[in-house]
């Protein structure tokens, strides 16, 4: 069985964010009057830094889980574990954050596996309790406490996806990538590429997220965008940059790679 793969952070320096709506403000109201929240947008659209963003600007600490095919129920409440001989109740991430207050974070938590819904459901409701059946404990959510998710709609499927019924029980925000202008400053900012450089490197990602569902799967996120122009600020010729930040990351075919490259080349010479 894989491990959760969880992060835990107390309140971090504000990291940096440009809103491109009124998130910030929905997010707030959200977590003041205690309910669950749901992120939908594309891989790489910023929904995890908005979250770090957020617990930040509310003072809250941070329990990150990223979700995956194994996770089950018991990675997030906790469990028994042999300790010096003894057996010792741990909690996972979502107990610690029930318990302790702050942001619980399940990234895609489509990919968990589906008992891990069925724990959510008394925390989304005016119940907030998480009953935890292998201690005999029924805990109340702390005050502070609030619970959110994202997904991925590109990638859901009938076997991987949110059943209605668990959709609405939460708050939900959708996001996309930033406009032209906005996704600019944010990659100047990130990777220390002047603007005008940038600019070029944004419009091909345009680009090429208008080739998804057609040749990809998926398109180019702020962050490939973010790591291409590092890779030139650092040094590296444009062409090899994008090659490795933009194009490789999105396919193994070598006649879409072509393409791809074809289109890189009109748009950045």
């Amino acid at each position: 069985m894989k491990p959760a793969l969880h992060t835990v952070s107390s309140v971090p320096v504000l990291p940096a964010y440009v809103a491109s709506g009124n998130e910030c403000a929905l997010f707030e109201h959200a977590w003041r009057n205690q309910l669950p929240v749901l992120l939908k947008g594309p891989t790489g659209c910023g929904k995890t830094r908005f979250v770090a963003h957020m617990a930040a600007r509310l003072g809250l600490p941070l329990h990150t889980v990223a979700c995956h095919d194994d996770l089950t129920a018991a990675d997030l409440t906790g469990r028994y574990l042999l300790k010096g001989g003894d057996t010792v109740w741990t909690d996972g991430p979502l107990t610690r954050a029930v318990r302790e207050g702050g942001i619980c974070y399940l990234d895609e938590v489509v990919e968990a596996r589906k008992d891990v819904t069925v724990v959510l459901h008394p925390l989304t409701d005016d119940r907030r309790i998480l009953p935890l059946e292998r201690t005999g404990e029924e805990l109340a959510a702390s005050k502070s406490f609030m619970l959110v998710v994202s997904y991925n709609p590109g990638y859901q499927t009938l076997l991987k996806a949110l059943k209605p019924s668990t959709r609405q029980r939460f708050v939900a925000i959708e996001f996309g990538f930033l406009p032209a202008e906005q996704e600019i400053a944010v990659v100047s900012a990130e990777s220390g590429l002047p603007l005008d450089r940038i600019r070029p490197l944004v419009t091909l990602a345009g680009r090429l997220r208008a080739l998804k569902g057609h040749d990809l799967e998926e398109g180019v996120s702020t962050r490939l965008v973010i790591y291409c122009a590092t890779l030139i600020a650092a040094g590296t010729p444009v062409a090899d940059a994008v090659l490795a930040g933009m194009i490789e990351p999105l396919t193994d075919d070598a006649d879409v790679k072509a393409a791809l490259l074809d289109v890189a080349r009109a748009v950045i010479g």
